[in-house]
């Protein structure tokens, strides 16, 4: 068991629950445990409690919702800790469902936890204060926020991601700034926007099941969450900007996988084909 529990956290999912339960140590003691707990609770509860008889059902054993839990972690720490404890649980239960029902042959299609919160934005019109990010720290906190962020990005490759991310997203808020009143975009650039964008792109954007892998994809899959999280932001203004560009970046990265996967089935099948006519079973040309 110990055993099992050492290579566990070995694993990019063991090292991203340490992390984010490193974060939510300073970040629930600055948010108030008492009014956090709650829906942090339900959030990794619920999620569990959705997933593992799936997984019983799909692999024939019980196993450990190690993705849902994480899914409801990341839930609970982006949205509003003053959201009502059932809109918390119908928000981790549809993040879950998603994974099963909206995906391609090898992977979810959509970060299910950025997808759950954008439908029940529609549904509740749920907030989010991104309170995991620890906005509510002094500013001597972002360093525990790069450092665990960095870390994260490092060992699931995709630095290169969170690098082009940031640099798309704020060079492009940098543009509106110049080109009209700069109050308009001020927020983005300080608390609670900056760390929120900084969790963002280290915790969210870098999910291994619904990003790519190859650092050229990897930054053309920037530029559309960039530019998809800015055009949200200017023509809805809406509170989940972010999380809709990475679902852009997901929808466009899950295309990419399945026109790779159908060129390479009709590769196969020519060079089948070709095999198939030079050859008959006695080893003659056909």
């Amino acid at each position: 068991m110990i055993n099992r529990l050492a290579r566990f956290f070995r694993t990019p999912k063991g090292l991203l629950t340490i992390v984010l339960a490193v974060l939510i140590v300073p970040a629930s003691l600055a948010a108030h445990w008492n009014i956090v707990a709650t829906n942090l609770l339900t959030a990794v509860l619920v999620a569990a409690a959705v997933d593992a008889p799936i997984l019983r059902w799909r692999g024939g054993a019980w196993e450990f919702p190690s993705g849902a839990v994480l899914t409801g972690l990341i839930i609970a720490m982006v949205l509003s800790p003053q959201e009502p404890w059932h809109v918390t649980a119908v928000t981790a239960a549809i993040a879950i469902v998603s994974k099963y029902v909206l995906r391609t042959r090898s992977a979810n299609i959509f970060n299910p936890a950025a997808f759950a919160i954008v439908v029940t934005f529609y549904i509740f019109q749920t907030g989010q204060s991104w309170w995991g990010a620890l906005p509510d720290l002094p500013p001597a906190a972002m360093v525990l926020l790069f450092g665990t962020g960095i870390f994260i990005a490092d060992r699931v490759n995709k630095l290169p991601l969170v690098i082009a991310f940031l640099f798309a997203y704020y060079g492009l808020f940098t543009i509106l700034a110049f080109a009209r009143d700069p109050g308009d975009v001020a927020e983005i650039f300080r608390a609670p926007d900056l760390q929120a964008v900084l969790f963002f792109a280290f915790f969210i954007l870098t999910d291994p099941p619904t990003s790519p892998t190859r650092h050229r994809d990897q930054i053309v899959c920037a530029a559309i969450v960039a530019v998809a999280s800015v055009a949200v932001f200017e023509g809805l203004g809406a509170a989940h900007y972010l999380l809709a560009g990475v679902l852009a970046g997901n929808v466009w990265e899950a295309s990419r996988r399945m026109r790779l996967r159908s060129r390479r089935a009709r590769r196969e099948d020519s060079e089948g084909g070709r095999a198939t006519y030079e050859l008959t079973p006695a080893g003659r040309p056909s």
